[in-house]
């Protein structure tokens, strides 16, 4: 209703807007990612399924679920009218003009399930804080949110993925269940983890609000549940929904006996603790830390030298090494870790329902939370819990603050990923715009509430600026550069780090503290 009122023409207009940024964007730099999808074009098009998961002529092998097989197989069929030397599985590393132009279109107009998806979490967004201004509405600060986000328009169309789509297939899966078409919502959510399994991060949120909303169909009058609205009924169909969704994706691998080879390339954990760069979590800062504790050591002479491997002394950019002196992780460590993490939010969305809102709480909360101790984790993950936060940033003061830490800090720690000195401009911009954007709509939209930041927190977020100058600036003209490489990322990690923990602290705090109101215990 909100939205009808304000008129549609705004949502176009970002939308459009956007979308003809991202053209602009074509000819940027792409990564190694360019090629990933280049080859699994080839491999799905030109092989037999039973060879997609043990086709192994690139390095980058087939290791997304069979939905997103089944998407690459289908926009093959597409490419070859723009240039069939794509499709070849030996024309490594191949990037005609034609296939730069039809992998970066691909992305742009499969973002059209993106931009519907945002318009469906618009319509959700309570309608209290309508301003007669248009500029001011809780709905068009949203839409900017997400449709201009800048991790987002980085990663996708310069970096080069299709997180575009797939979070589109998520927020799509969101706002369902915000409307209450809970089976709608869980079919969606059931086939993006069959396109990308990362998404198995928010599993237990999803799991726990649709056990407690729609498996259960009413509660006490103190907010207790109702053991005897349990429903068989409702408890079938989604099973039914997961087992279906299920058989189509992994039944044909079933049927040829090769599970546990598409299993075995789903889940490599042969790839180390860490990405060759640190995603900004706990694991960065128990990585600094032990590398100050071996320099310590060897200063002191606690250490011996030549017993250190080299390439734990190298700032722990590599795929796997052993730690000097904390306690090596184990992919189970990590496991553990990530279970004791997600297991408070998942409690407060049993034992404290808040609706909806709680749902989102959760969800982002299992997503930080894998973020902060999962294994072999990729920053890209971090957007997972800031496109999510961006629809609780809008409806409360707390969570705005939260949001601003969070969407700043993580985003600038994808600045690594784009270091070519033609984006550095370009990423810059891009930034400040939405960073800019995002602190004074959302001041504007509490404004007659207490500042969404500390002088603490603001300090902090200061400081990425003088950070930033000194890894693009001032240390490529040092010595240092050819020394130490690595010095820019892992500073760049660790800061970063601090920051998205206090975010996921904050969060945790504020959901586990916070009361539940007469009228939430009666919903």
């Amino acid at each position: 209703r909100a939205m009808a009122a304000g008129g549609r023409g705004w949502f176009r207009a970002l939308a459009l807007g956007v979308s003809f940024l991202k053209c602009l964007l074509i000819p940027a730099y792409y990564s190694t990612d360019f090629e990933v999808h280049r080859n699994w074009l080839a491999i799905t098009h030109s092989l037999p399924l039973s060879q997609w998961y043990y086709e192994a002529t690139s390095e980058w092998t087939l290791d997304y679920p069979p939905f997103f097989a089944w998407f690459e197989y289908a926009l093959s069929h597409i490419a070859k009218y723009f240039d069939p030397q794509m499709l070849v599985v030996e024309n490594l590393n191949y990037a005609s003009r034609a296939t730069i132009f039809f992998q970066r279109l691909s992305v742009i107009l499969t973002d059209t399930l993106f931009i519907y998806a945002v318009h469906e979490c618009c319509r959700c967004i309570n309608g209290k804080r309508a301003a007669k201004d248009i500029l001011e509405k809780p709905t068009f600060i949203l839409a900017v949110l997400l449709l201009w986000n800048f991790g987002l328009l980085i990663v996708d169309h310069i970096h080069f993925q299709y997180n575009g789509f797939l979070f589109g297939l998520m927020l799509l899966s969101v706002a369902r269940l915000c409307q209450k078409r809970y089976l709608e919502g869980a079919l969606l959510f059931a086939v993006l983890l069959h396109f990308k399994h990362i998404y198995i991060y928010v599993a237990p949120a999803y799991g726990i609000y649709l056990l407690r909303s729609y498996c259960f169909t009413a509660n006490n009058a103190d907010g207790s549940l109702k053991w005897r609205s349990f429903s068989f009924l409702h408890v079938t169909l989604l099973g039914l929904i997961v087992c279906l969704v299920s058989a189509l994706s992994l039944g044909p691998f079933l049927v040829l006996g090769q599970l546990p080879q598409v299993i075995s390339r789903l889940f490599p954990f042969k790839r180390g603790l860490c990405h060759a760069y640190w995603a900004p979590n706990f694991w960065a800062l128990y990585n600094a830390m032990d590398k100050a504790l071996t320099i310590l050591g060897l200063k002191c002479n606690f250490l011996d030298g030549t017993e250190i491997p080299k390439a734990s002394m190298t700032g722990g950019l590599v795929q796997e090494f052993q730690h000097t002196v904390l306690p090596s992780v184990t992919p189970l460590a990590t496991l553990i870790c990530t279970f004791i993490a997600i297991l408070p939010s998942v409690f407060c969305l049993w034992f404290k329902p808040q609706g909806p809102r709680g749902f989102l709480q959760c969800l982002v909360l299992c997503a930080l939370s894998s973020f902060m101790f999962g294994w072999h984790v990729h920053e890209k993950a971090v957007l997972l819990a800031i496109l999510p936060l961006s629809l609780l940033s809008v409806q409360r003061a707390k969570d705005a603050g939260i949001y601003l830490i969070l969407a700043t800090t993580g985003h600038f720690s994808l600045f690594p990923l784009l270091f070519t000195p033609p984006e550095l401009p370009i990423k810059i911009l891009l930034m400040l715009l939405f960073t800019v954007y995002s602190f004074s709509s959302l001041k504007s939209l509490f404004r007659r509430e207490k500042p969404l930041l500390n002088w603490l927190e603001t300090i902090y977020l200061i400081q990425l600026v003088p950070l930033e100058i000194f890894c693009e600036i001032i240390f490529p003209l040092t010595p240092w550069k050819r020394h130490f490489p690595f010095v820019p990322l892992l500073l760049t990690s660790v800061y970063c780090a601090l920051g998205i923990t206090y975010a996921w602290l904050k969060l945790y705090i504020s959901v586990l503290t916070e009361r539940t109101s007469v009228r939430q215990k009666a919903e």
